[in-house]
């Protein structure tokens, strides 16, 4: 059993709610905005000015010489594409991650979106990929494990032929973008990082409708799937409370998305 210490001060979440409410806010905002015809340098734009006219910092801009406030996912591209002037075409799906900081202290979440209508396969990808987000997040309590999380991610992937990235995860967060432990995807139930309550992290599964493994493009950003096949992300700040979780990150267009899970969840059969 693995034990690591990231526990946050009552001060530090405070800050942590902050940024994780600025981040929220842009992921609700932008949605109106992603059609077909326009560019991705443009979303970021309009995030990046969203954070700052609310108070908070980019965290994004300057990391490791990186210059956008989002990194924007579109189709087969995994995670951490680049804005730019391409514009989006009809039925085009892409991920919008967003990290954010007040006083020093970061909130990061991602979503998916459409521009124009999606294909079934699309829809479903984004779908199923958000519940595994979720029924990660409802193993979060005192004494669980991460290997418990990554169990049933894992497990809701498998069940609907979908595969799961493995070169990247999520990650504790808080003074730091990104810190200790490191959040995999899979993993075996009662085994990693045993939790305990103020330890903050992120959780971001990143499916695929094909294989799993993935490449790095020439930019050392944007990553790809190696068989082109389309890929879908959701991401949660988490804090573990006394008695299980806080979704620091949460937006209020969930809702429906969330009763669904938890009412698929409630009358699954035992396995």
């Amino acid at each position: 059993m693995l034990m690591v210490t990231n526990s946050k001060t009552p001060e530090m979440l405070e800050k942590m709610r902050a940024a994780s409410t600025i981040v929220s806010g842009v992921l609700e905002m932008i949605g109106e905005h992603v059609q077909p015809g326009v560019s991705t340098a443009r979303l970021d734009q309009l995030c990046h000015d969203y954070i700052v006219d609310h108070g908070g910092v980019p965290s994004c801009v300057g990391y490791q010489g990186y210059q956008h406030a989002t990194c924007i996912s579109v189709n087969h591209v995994v995670c951490h594409g680049v804005p730019g002037d391409k514009r989006l075409k009809d039925g085009d799906s892409l991920n919008i991650d967003v990290v954010a900081a007040v006083d020093g202290m970061h909130g990061d979440s991602s979503a998916m979106y459409f521009a124009g209508t999606p294909s079934i396969a699309a829809g479903r990808l984004a779908r199923v990929t958000q519940e595994s987000l979720y029924l990660g997040i409802l193993e979060i309590k005192p004494g669980a494990t991460l290997g418990d999380v990554g169990a049933a991610i894992h497990a809701h992937a498998q069940q609907h032929g979908y595969s799961v990235v493995l070169d990247f995860c999520g990650h504790g967060i808080g003074a730091e973008m990104h810190e200790e432990p490191q959040v995999c995807h899979v993993g075996r139930r009662g085994q990693g990082v045993r939790l305990m309550p103020g330890m903050t992290f992120t959780i971001e599964p990143m499916l695929n409708a094909g294989r799993s493994e993935v490449r790095v493009l020439a930019d050392k950003w944007t990553v790809v799937t190696k068989d082109h096949s389309l890929s879908a992300q959701w991401e949660h700040t988490l804090l573990v409370t006394n008695t299980g979780f806080e979704i620091l990150t949460w937006r209020p267009s969930e809702s429906a998305a969330w009763d669904a899970l938890r009412g698929k969840r409630a009358v699954a059969p035992a396995s």
